[in-house]
């Protein structure tokens, strides 16, 4: 859906908003919600944005109802209402709502196919494992890939979850051989990058009072390596 894009604090620009729905692209680094912690997260950024553009007295409402990890950007949707809410997480639950990912990858990887795994989250070192059999403790996880552009060795790559496990995308692709770049934890270091090359870019859900499907796409990031396939 085109509207205009504003840049608000920290780097978060807003796509579109309404009396019902606010949607944005978190940065890589900006945190979904706070931790408790002095670093900057869209929930707080967004109100202090809704407060200070409409007004708005007293606390602001606005509902999370989805995440992104903290090194990942992408684009995101929240609910300015608690019906929005309900019904925006009614579709997050239902596998209604359709969040296509983007990634560059170390490797030429040509093609597409379906990673199908099991994986293992450690809460302690909040990593996961990936293994190729079942195993108790371990969950069925699979992803849908698509190779989009070869340069210098690396692949930017269209990623689609079919099931959503923690750091999915990163530990599949690199169990696979395809690290992402810019990983510290899965994935590939490099010293020119210093985010994960991961971003969620392309959102589609039913909008939750008009009813009508609508689709946010964000533009590829600045910087390496994504200027490699600007």
């Amino acid at each position: 859906m085109d509207s205009e894009v504003k840049v608000i604090s920290n780097g978060v620009r807003v796509l579109y908003e309404d009396n019902h729905i606010i949607v944005a692209i978190k940065p890589a680094g900006v945190l979904s919600q706070s931790d408790g912690t002095a670093a900057p997260d869209m929930l707080t950024i967004l109100k202090a944005y809704i407060k200070e553009e409409y007004s708005k007295p007293g606390e602001v409402y606005l509902g999370l109802v989805h995440r992104l990890d903290r090194p990942v950007s992408g684009v995101m949707v929240f609910a300015r209402t608690s019906k929005a809410a309900s019904r925006l997480s009614e579709q997050i639950r239902t596998r209604k709502v359709e969040k296509i990912y983007r990634c560059i990858v170390n490797g030429v990887l040509e093609g597409g196919g379906r990673l199908e795994n099991f994986i293992s989250k450690d809460e302690k070192t909040n990593t996961v494992t990936v293994i190729d059999n079942e195993k108790p403790g371990f969950k069925a996880s699979y992803l849908d890939y698509r190779a989009l552009a070869t340069k210098d060795g690396l692949t930017m790559t269209e990623v689609k979850l079919g099931t959503g496990r923690s750091h999915q995308i990163r530990a599949q692709m690199a169990h696979f051989g395809y690290p992402l770049i810019g990983d510290q934890k899965y994935g590939y270091k490099d010293k020119r990058c210093k985010d994960i090359a991961l971003e969620a870019y392309k959102l589609s859900f039913e909008h939750p009072v008009k009813r009508e499907f609508i689709t946010f796409e964000a533009p590829v990031p600045d910087g390496f390596p994504w200027s490699l396939f600007a």
